[in-house]
């Protein structure tokens, strides 16, 4: 029987239906530029339980703490750029944790990780479709060499046809290699120019989020590795995320924070932020 939002709201929705697991990735390894994202799960926890703000959403679901979010801990990831061990033990973490809860977020780690993620969650779900909010495509067909560099993971997600639909939005930095890549898998990319918060993003299929931090104008997320001027704001994102129509929301992540660029602690108050009214939009879909 569907649950209303206010049996969300009350706590009388069945966990086990509504649950939300909260994962870590503290994986940076294939990282370029900079190193820094492994140490994010920790500061994302630290943000989330902060005095500073609350336990709720905007739309006033109780998130965190909460009976309907529980928290899985960090995955054990072995720090190796370019090889596969510590992508298989992602998907073997992400595959366990699908079987105690029915959603997840994912708290990154560099955007590596979404590949192995997708992996898992596709054995569970499908069709499944992903959005991405990103500066970047991430589409290299290899980077510097590497094959799951961060730099790389859609590229490997739709060479496996893992999903069936990819919607990038906020991309402002892209190379003709990516470009080529995008045109081959028939990837619809949203520009940063272009994006209209007020315009519904309509997937048919149930729906994965990718959300790079870096999506975000350096004004308001500082704190990551490859800042890219131009980006969506805070409000804007917030807006988008609300008018996504999808059947069903299966997982999130939220990646590449990186706490040493982040002296304030502001970033991760924002990717805090952000799962946060992630969680909430989930509780609030199985409650319909």
């Amino acid at each position: 029987m569907a649950r209303s939002r206010r049996d969300i709201l009350s706590g009388t929705a069945r966990t086990h239906e509504a649950s939300i697991g909260l994962l870590g990735l503290p994986f940076d390894a294939n990282s370029s530029f900079r190193r820094g994202p492994a140490k994010a799960p920790a500061s994302i926890r630290t943000a989330l339980a902060s005095a500073s703000g609350n336990a709720f959403s905007e739309t006033g679901v109780r998130v965190w703490p909460s009976e309907h979010v529980v928290d899985l801990g960090d995955a054990a990831i072995p720090p190796l750029a370019g090889e596969r061990e510590p992508l298989d033990a992602i998907e073997r973490a992400v595959y366990s944790a699908l079987a105690r809860v029915s959603r997840l977020i994912v708290l990154g780690g560099d955007h590596a990780v979404t590949y192995p993620v997708i992996r898992a969650i596709a054995q569970h779900r499908r069709p499944l479709h992903l959005l991405q909010i990103d500066a970047h495509p991430d589409l290299y067909p290899d980077f510097e060499g590497n094959r799951y560099s961060h730099a790389c993971p859609m590229a490997r997600i739709m060479e496996e046809g893992l999903v069936e639909r990819l919607v990038q939005v906020g991309i402002r930095s892209v190379s003709p290699a990516q470009r080529v890549m995008a045109e081959r898998y028939g990837v619809e990319t949203i520009a940063a120019s272009d994006v209209d918060p007020r315009s519904p993003l309509v997937f048919t299929a149930p729906l994965y989020l990718s959300l790079d931090l870096d999506g975000l104008d350096p004004a308001f997320v500082p704190g990551v590795s490859h800042p890219e001027p131009g980006g969506l704001s805070v409000r804007e994102v917030l807006d988008l995320l609300a008018r996504v129509q999808t059947p069903n929301w299966v997982g999130a992540d939220v990646v590449e924070l990186n706490p040493d660029c982040d002296p304030t602690g502001m970033s991760a108050t924002v990717a805090a932020k952000m799962v946060r009214e992630i969680a909430a939009l989930m509780l609030a879909r199985a409650g319909e």
